[in-house]
């Protein structure tokens, strides 16, 4: 039986070697599909995460934004009417009146001179 027969159980026995080794390759590839799909569940789960934390930012950051531009505005107003309001003219310090620079105890001590 060296011819025919033990040809076909050589082919045979080459195949059934190369099916185990496809098997074996897809076995190694099927485990790594199934690490990149938990990986890309995580950042799935990272991005929605992310998304809804961004929209929160956006939405206060929206709202600092007006109030800070209705502070600017009142301030504008303020100072505007601020300059329109008429003041006092300042004399110099005369008879009975202290200089302003003149702290309590210096008008004490004057005083009791």
């Amino acid at each position: 039986m060296s011819g025919p027969g033990a040809a076909l159980r050589g082919h045979d026995a080459e195949l059934r070697e190369g099916l185990a080794e496809l098997r074996a390759r897809r076995e190694e590839l099927s485990g790594r599909i199934r690490a990149e799909e938990a990986e890309r569940g995580r950042l799935q789960a990272r991005i929605a995460a992310l998304s809804e934390r961004l929209a929160r930012t956006s939405e206060s950051l929206a709202g600092h934004l007006v109030a800070r531009g209705e502070l600017d505005r009142t301030i504008a107003e303020t100072e505007a009417a601020y300059g329109k309001v008429p003041r006092p003219r300042r004399s110099p310090p005369g008879p009975g009146r202290e200089a302003r620079g003149k702290t309590l105890t210096q008008k004490t001590v004057n005083s009791h001179r």
